[in-house]
């Protein structure tokens, strides 16, 4: 009910280390110290901070952009698992709209992906005829969007034939040039890549997150890690390379190759790079040909790759908040929180059944 006040009876998960024995939602936001004594519902459970799903496509369907209609549903299906806050990792659909809607998840824009003709998804980006013009079009987005940008960094070049494989879409001075534009507005740059020829060119750029990042090399694991450049998995995703490659096979069988090693190392590969000391973070990739709402199945990848519960529960919350400077369970802030009957950083299958779904201090699921 809007405007009633919570009593959150937890525990309460504020951070990695911290776990409170309580805490209220009052006016909608979240409080620790107990109010005056008056009408009270009580919440119990394990109570940690809305969810983060840092690489989704809302307004995003299969042959492009979809309507506000469809933009609605796959957001609302996002909340209702308890995804509070999305970073959209590029869409063709304009998502103003969702901001002024207080029963819809907070939303960080990345604009539309960059891509070049031919080199992805069609429909699903701004497509350069001149690489040349990638600079200039990074600083359009960086402005129009929400303190990010999306460039596609690698994809297969079927002009090639046969030999087809996965290869970068941009010149490195091009990179450099580009991220320079993103930096001077005050926007950080995330990249689409698979392949390891494109990394390099990124690292050397200061490109600031990959997502994917299924070509990291031992060395280069370690200069991410090093670099404080974050990491986005999408084993989801990943999880349809057998697929994909499936389709390539015959026409690109170069591609479908490299393709079929990088799923079959997916978990190994992601256990590195926690090992390594790498920010992760946690999307799904929904939007285009996978579905929303799939926050707990990602999280359920991640540990069956060896990320333990914990910092898997704290990239897919109070860490990636942190991230992206949005507060999390903390005085005062917007109370968006998710309540389960089991704790999630003990075993993260608890994800999958939210009890409660509280969004700036209204129940909403």
């Amino acid at each position: 009910m809007p405007g009633e006040v919570l009593h959150l009876t937890g525990p309460v998960r504020v951070g990695d280390d911290d776990v409170l024995s309580q805490a209220w939602v009052v006016g909608g936001r979240i409080t620790f110290e107990r109010p005056p004594s008056g009408d009270v519902t009580r919440l119990p459970g394990w109570v940690v901070p809305g969810l983060v799903d840092v690489h989704c496509h809302v307004g995003l369907v299969s042959s492009g952009a979809g309507d506000r209609e469809t933009a609605e549903a796959q957001v609302r299906t996002d909340r209702d698992s308890g995804v509070l806050l999305v970073r959209d990792a590029g869409s063709p659909s304009d998502t103003r709209w969702i901001d002024e809607r207080d029963d819809l998840p907070r939303m960080i824009r990345a604009g539309a992906h960059l891509a070049r003709p031919k080199r992805y998804l069609r429909g699903y980006g701004i497509e350069l005829d001149d690489v040349a013009d990638l600079p200039h079009e990074v600083r359009r987005q960086a402005e129009r969007g929400d303190g990010w940008v999306k460039i596609v960094a690698d994809w297969i070049d079927r002009d090639a034939g046969g030999e087809a494989d996965l290869a970068p879409l941009w010149p490195a001075d091009v990179l450099t040039s580009a991220v320079a534009q993103a930096h001077a507005a005050g926007a950080r740059v995330t990249a689409h890549t698979f392949s390891t020829v494109a990394l390099d060119p990124l690292l050397d750029a200061g490109v600031d997150c990959l997502e994917h990042g299924t070509g990291l090399t031992a060395e280069q694991v370690e200069r991410v890690a090093r670099t404080g450049v974050a990491v986005t998995p999408t084993l989801l995703q990943i999880g349809q390379f057998d697929a994909i490659a499936g389709q390539a096979d015959g026409k690109y069988p170069v591609y479908a190759g490299h393709m079929r090693q990088m799923h079959a190392r997916r978990y190994e590969h992601v256990r590195d790079l926690f090992d390594a000391g790498v920010r992760l973070l946690v999307g799904t990739d929904a939007g285009g040909t996978l579905s929303h709402g799939r926050i707990a199945d990602e999280c359920a990848e991640l540990a069956r790759a060896g990320v333990p519960a914990l910092d898997v529960l704290g990239a897919a919350s109070w860490r990636t908040r942190e991230y992206l400077g949005v507060p999390g369970l903390v005085e005062g802030a917007s109370a968006d929180l998710v309540v389960y009957d089991a704790d999630p950083a003990a075993d993260v299958r608890a994800l999958a059944a939210p009890t409660a779904v509280v969004l700036r201090g209204d129940r909403v699921a």
